[in-house]
């Protein structure tokens, strides 16, 4: 199963806003859970990140988040609908590379899958983080479920 999560560059308000607008057809579900992830100003020795620059193998990182959401339709009979946006390319910090909305029936089953749901991606989604410091140097991120 093909699931088109991709998007180059940050994932922008519009972006968000669209996704959220469509909610209302979804009239058998009660509660939605939003994650939205985005890039820290982290400090790696005496270096500030500025930037992280997200690569991916696309056609690998939608199958597995088709597996990601068929496993949370399978283990959550209440959840409804699953998205997942991951950019790809430059994000800035401050700006958002990861969006995840869960809808269910109730809040507590949208809640619950959604932590599910990003915990899955940092662990299995073949995305890989550059980071980008002030001073234009880059260093390679290992993935990290925290």
């Amino acid at each position: 199963m093909s699931y088109k999560i991709l998007v180059n560059g940050p994932i922008t308000r519009k972006i968000m806003s669209s996704i959220l607008a469509s909610l209302a057809k979804n009239t058998d579900a009660g509660g939605h859970s939003v994650f939205i992830g985005q890039v820290r100003a982290d400090i790696r020795g005496a270096k500030r990140v500025r930037a992280i620059e997200y690569s991916a193998y696309e056609k690998m990182a939608e199958t597995e988040a088709g597996k990601i959401k068929e496993s949370i339709l399978a283990e959550f009979n209440d959840v409804k609908s699953v998205e997942i946006l991951h950019s790809v390319g430059i994000v800035m910090v401050g700006e958002t590379s990861l969006f995840v909305l869960v809808s269910a029936g109730h809040r507590h089953h949208a809640i619950d899958a959604c932590s599910r749901v990003v915990e899955m991606i940092k662990a299995t989604l073949p995305v890989w983080k550059k980071e980008i410091f002030e001073d234009n140097s880059a260093m390679w991120k290992e993935n990290s479920l925290d």
